[in-house]
């Protein structure tokens, strides 16, 4: 220790000729500018310069990938994903893969964060209770978080595909082999499930710290007053549970539309476009096909970047709504 206290006093006597400078320059008042500086500018660089070339690209045209070799076409690439006869109808569009991306991703986003949360909940609520074990179960819904979203796409890939494990299983049965990852529904659904079951951990964590963090004192007065589970569930917990329900929503919602790399490695978008989402359009059409549209993914980017700001907007005012009902309580 004596060692350690040596070594920081050494380096704050290197820099306290710049702190001073910066004080005598800055003002007392303004010398934490001189802390988050550094800070702020490598969060600009890695951020928002991200941004402002995004935007560049999505307002030139070409197929070359410097932005100085790029003509200027301005809202070009918008109207081409935007372009439809039809909004009823997608194959009437410009881009059908791109509004078949769209409706995937909503579908998906629905399906998925309903029953994200459902489930989240319901894990939450038994490993809040005293049972056998209960730490064990604890770590065992949070082990799938710490993988990688490859890895499980590839172990679930390795147990659903025509000759894999279950399968087997089936046969070994006396039943006939299911596609799973060839047929459009069943490929949806897998892509839900195992998401849900990659995920769910996290989204139970959250959950379970908002359970432990409400008083035992209002279970006791309920238990009192005779009142049942289900009452009691829905007048103390799920109200007190609510700031965390509103974090849980946003985020398995983001996250549900960032959706690329596990639904990627686990059926490629297919069979078809049957599981192509607007992050797998991004990168086929920037990337992947043999023409680079850069302007057309970065075009598709923003607007699923703006709708993430809608939802972080949505969170934001769930937050404060939920906030003040608290208060006036």
């Amino acid at each position: 220790m004596e060692l350690v206290s040596r070594l920081l006093g050494v380096f704050f006597n290197l820099f306290e000729p710049v702190f001073r400078v910066g004080q005598r320059w800055l003002g007392i008042t303004r010398l934490g500018w001189l802390f988050v500086g550094p800070n702020l500018l490598v969060f600009g660089l890695f951020t928002f310069l991200p941004i402002v070339i995004n935007f560049v690209y999505a307002t030139t045209g070409g197929v070359k990938l410097m932005p100085f070799d790029r003509p200027f076409t301005g809202t070009e690439n918008f109207g081409i994903l935007f372009e439809c006869r039809d909004y009823f109808d997608i194959h009437t569009c410009r881009k059908d893969v791109f509004w078949r991306a769209m409706f995937n991703t909503a579908r998906f986003s629905l399906f998925q964060v309903v029953l994200m949360i459902l489930f989240s909940l319901a894990t939450a609520l038994v490993l809040n209770r005293k049972i056998i074990g209960r730490g064990f179960w604890r770590g065992v819904f949070f082990y799938p978080v710490l993988l990688s979203p490859v890895v499980v796409a590839l172990i679930w890939k390795w147990l659903l595909q025509t000759h894999g494990v279950f399968n087997a299983g089936l046969v070994a049965m006396g039943s006939t082999p299911v596609n799973w990852l060839t047929d459009a529904q069943w490929a949806f659904f897998w892509t839900v499930f195992v998401s849900i079951w990659a995920h769910m951990g996290f989204y139970t964590l959250i959950l379970l710290a908002g359970l432990q963090a409400i008083p035992r004192e209002m279970y006791e007065a309920a238990e009192m007053d005779a009142a049942s589970p289900w009452r009691t569930l829905y007048r103390i917990t799920l109200p007190l549970l609510m700031p965390n329900l509103i974090v849980v929503l946003v985020l398995a919602m983001i996250r549900a539309v960032q959706i690329f790399d596990e639904v990627f490695v686990l059926t490629g978008g297919g069979p078809g476009s049957a599981t192509t989402f607007i992050v797998q359009f991004i990168y086929q059409t920037g990337f992947a096909e043999q023409i680079h549209l850069y302007g057309l993914a970065a075009a598709a980017s923003l607007v699923l970047a703006i709708g993430l700001m809608a939802l972080t907007v949505v969170q934001l005012k769930l937050t404060r709504a939920s906030s003040a009902g608290q208060k006036a309580r």
